[in-house]
């Protein structure tokens, strides 16, 4: 059974940082593109961050860029996210995603409907 596990979300103040992490277990995760995504109470999920199966592809929100960096360790079967410069916006449940495969193309990445595993999310809240 597949299983994505995440990690590391907590109360943090604002312009503070934090590290989510996503275990995979049940089946190898090495080759598949991986994402994080997001929702605030009341709001649609919202991608957050790529990376593709073998690290080499990135992307990010605009609302992230230059402060949240994904990366991937696949020898441990895991996703991270760091996140630096908090915002109060940026609280919300924090959800890891894989897609069956890999090579989604750059406008497909974004979608939630294009994975296929999800965590079952962890929260991150941010105080001003």
């Amino acid at each position: 059974q597949v299983q994505l596990v995440e990690s590391g979300g907590g109360l943090v103040q604002a312009g503070g940082s934090l590290r989510l992490s996503c275990a995979a277990s049940g089946r190898t995760f090495s080759t598949n593109d991986m994402a994080w995504f997001r929702q605030a109470p009341g709001k649609e999920r919202e991608f957050v961050a790529f990376i593709s199966g073998r690290g080499g592809a990135k992307g990010n929100s605009d609302s992230v860029k230059g402060r949240f960096t994904i990366s991937r360790d696949n020898a441990k079967n895991t996703v991270y996210l760091q996140m630096n410069r908090l915002k109060p916006e940026d609280t919300a449940v924090y959800y890891c995603a894989a897609h069956r495969g890999s090579y989604l193309i750059t406008s497909s990445r974004a979608s939630p409907s294009m994975y296929d595993y999800w965590g079952r999310g962890t929260q991150v809240t941010v105080s001003s």
